[in-house]
């Protein structure tokens, strides 16, 4: 898979996963699918949502993971709250570019260039915060959230980009 073709699948996933609302039940019913997930499949992963206010909505941290898997999703979730796309969309363009994060003017300790963080973004308002996981390989990480969006939404036939892709 080449560098263009994943951008274009991100950049459809995107414009196709959006929420027409989303409130604390909602967050509460997408946090449980992710932490049912995480259980069901034995998945050493954490799992976040939180409003670009800050407010975190839910978190779900699984056995085996750390504090370190929270400083991550702590620079994914600003990647999506200041640049409003994916943490994933956000790594390939700046691979693309040949660029890394310090080119963009964007501090390692505050973003991470690597997958795991989702936009909610809601119909008719934008981006009003981040579906975050931490803990697998950062294209596992991205296609965990798409899973679980779609699924959520109830949208079928998501455009994915392979888990092997050397990206």
């Amino acid at each position: 898979m080449t560098i263009d073709e994943a951008i274009s699948i991100a950049e459809k996933q995107e414009a196709i996963l959006r929420f027409p609302h989303f409130n604390r039940k909602d967050a509460w019913e997408l946090g449980q699918l992710m932490a049912s997930r995480i259980v069901n499949e034995s998945i050493k992963l954490s799992a976040s949502i939180q409003l670009t206010s800050g407010l975190m909505v839910f978190q779900y941290m699984s056995e085996g993971t750390t504090a370190n898997n929270v400083s991550w999703m702590t620079r994914k979730f600003n990647v999506v709250k200041d640049l409003e796309l994916s943490s994933l969309l956000n790594t390939l363009r700046l691979k693309k570019r040949n660029q890394t994060l310090q080119d963009r003017f964007l501090d390692p300790a505050r973003y991470a260039a690597s997958g795991g963080a989702f936009p909610i973004h809601v119909s008719g308002t934008g981006i009003i915060g981040a579906a975050v996981v931490s803990g697998l390989p950062h294209l596992g990480d991205h296609d965990f959230l798409v899973g679980c969006i779609s699924q959520f939404l109830k949208i079928k036939d998501v455009p994915r980009i392979p888990l092997n892709a050397e990206l």
